[in-house]
């Protein structure tokens, strides 16, 4: 469970990501409480779902990954059927926010630590494939992974930031983009907003899965 706040989502000019500098300005925001996922989905649950495995990488115990955000809608389509849950992707805004640590934050660079290798998967130390969920150290809220290993997709149609505060946003406009937040294992992210990406909703990559909210 993440209690909800207001906080301050973005980064400084100086923390900008490499992706056309999306992930500013600073702008003031207000969540309700959500709960997400302590890990990204993993090949065991999607292919007990789906009945098949997607990924490039091939181990249950690793998130699934090469799956569009088209794919991902039908698996939690499929689960809540099995579940009779409310299971979704996160917000933008939700993601970014449990990446910090939530109430709880510290204020790290990293999404746990300022030791980028304590907890994330990444180009320094992947070995060129991802790994199990869970293996590196959790963030302040018990949350793994937000920094590294896979990309995750988010609700949002990609859109930009600008000054003015607002409560629970997500990016309703249709678009050619939907958002996909975090790190992959075969790159170094610069700080905790990084990455903030955009991706048409039939992309599929081996560095690109999601986690569960509701």
């Amino acid at each position: 469970n993440v209690k909800g706040v207001s906080f301050n989502m973005g980064a400084a000019d100086n923390q900008s990501s490499e992706s056309h500098d999306v992930d500013y300005p600073v702008h003031h925001v207000t969540l309700d409480g959500f709960q997400i996922g302590k890990t990204e989905v993993t090949q065991k649950l999607w292919t007990a779902v789906m009945g098949y495995n997607p990924s490039v990488f091939i181990d249950e115990d690793k998130p699934v990954e090469n799956v569009s955000w088209t794919d991902c809608i039908m698996f939690i389509q499929k689960l809540n059927d099995i579940t009779n849950c409310n299971f979704r992707l996160p917000t933008d805004a939700e993601w970014e926010f449990a990446a910090r640590g939530g109430r709880k934050s510290k204020h790290y660079k990293y999404a746990g630590s300022d030791d980028l290798n304590e907890v994330a998967w990444n180009i320094n130390n992947s070995d060129k494939t991802s790994h199990k969920v869970a293996t590196k150290s959790p963030n302040e809220l018990g949350i793994y992974d937000m920094s590294g290993n896979v990309w995750e997709w988010c609700d949002d149609w990609f859109y930009e930031f600008d000054k003015k505060a607002t409560r629970n946003p997500v990016g309703r406009t249709p678009s050619k983009y939907k958002i996909d937040r975090g790190g992959r294992w075969n790159r170094l992210p610069r700080c905790i907003t990084s990455y903030r990406g955009r991706d048409v909703i039939d992309y599929r990559d081996s560095n690109l899965g999601f986690r569960l909210a509701r």
